[in-house]
């Protein structure tokens, strides 16, 4: 019976290790400073306390959270020989990476329904995206993530592993860990591909068209306010193409091993939960002016 998993990680040239330690620690505390002060700006200014912020404000939470699922144990391992986890810690690690990639899927989702009636019932967005429905459509992605990846754990933790142990990444996730198991996983991998794949494809053409119809009704249709729509739209369908695409190539199609998969992963683990805040942050005047007001100490109004 398998009790470890050892990873081999990026490479095994120490020189280079380094060097990729260095360069996504820089990443790392870029995404936590960036993330933390879009949080703590969107609590203390009075401005930025209405919907698209309040939901801005739990992406940032989420990609905090998401960031610190793989980033403290990849970097360990980057400088460490030891680079091995516990069969209980893999399943746990994949857990929460689930839960919370899944979490961010549906505010993505959340985020653009926002814009959709923000656009489409301008007179009526903050009776209908009042402070109680945001909660709760926060907690319904909340519970929709947990859904998702407790139902891909619990599938994991049925499979009989028995043989090998070695898996070429930097982290535990599906595609690899089921290719270890003991038997034939072509029932569960299917399972795996309609949960994860098929569902995040689906959701990415959703959001695609949606935001394609709302960039056609501003142009159309809205003249106060047009830059504003243009540039918080845009922002969103960019958030969107850094975190689906990548998503899509890794899970939507059979779990066989391919040599961009590593490099899709650091993009989809280190990479976007630091760009998100950045992207944000310079398409929207008004963060902009919410951070300078928060660092030059202004009373907050």
């Amino acid at each position: 019976i398998v009790t470890e998993f050892l990873l081999l990680g990026f490479t095994a040239n120490h020189l280079l290790q380094y060097v990729l330690f260095v360069v996504f620690l820089m990443v790392c505390i870029a995404t936590w400073l960036g993330n933390i002060t879009i949080i703590t700006t969107v609590i203390r200014d009075q401005r930025l306390h209405s919907p698209i912020y309040f939901l801005l404000g739990n992406l940032a939470f989420i990609d905090l959270s998401e960031s610190s699922v793989t980033v403290p144990k990849m970097l360990w391992d980057l400088v460490s020989q030891q680079k091995a986890v516990s069969f209980r810690g893999c399943m746990t690690q994949m857990f929460f990476f689930h839960f919370t990639g899944g979490a961010v899927v549906f505010l993505l989702m959340v985020m653009a329904l926002d814009r959709y009636v923000a656009i489409q019932r301008p007179l009526h967005y903050l009776t209908i995206m009042n402070h109680s429905t945001c909660v709760g459509l926060v907690a319904g992605a909340w519970l929709g993530g947990f859904v998702h990846s407790i139902v891909q754990v619990v599938l994991m933790m049925r499979l009989p592993f028995c043989g090998p142990n070695i898996l070429d990444n930097y982290y535990c996730d599906v595609p690899q860990v089921i290719k270890l198991a003991c038997t034939n996983t072509f029932v569960i991998e299917m399972l795996m591909f309609s949960n994860s794949g098929l569902l995040t494809t689906i959701i990415f053409i959703i959001l695609v068209a949606s935001y394609t119809t709302l960039l056609v009704k501003i142009r159309a249709h809205v003249s106060e306010g047009k830059t504003k729509a243009l540039s918080t739209c845009g922002a969103q369908i960019t958030v969107v193409c850094i975190h689906f695409v990548p998503c899509i190539f890794i899970y939507a199609r059979p779990f066989q091993k391919c040599a961009a998969d590593k490099v899709l992963s650091a993009l989809y683990t280190v990479i976007t939960p630091m760009l998100n805040p950045v992207i944000y942050t310079l398409r929207n005047t008004e963060m902009k002016n919410a951070i300078r007001r928060s660092f030059n100490k202004d009373p907050v109004s």
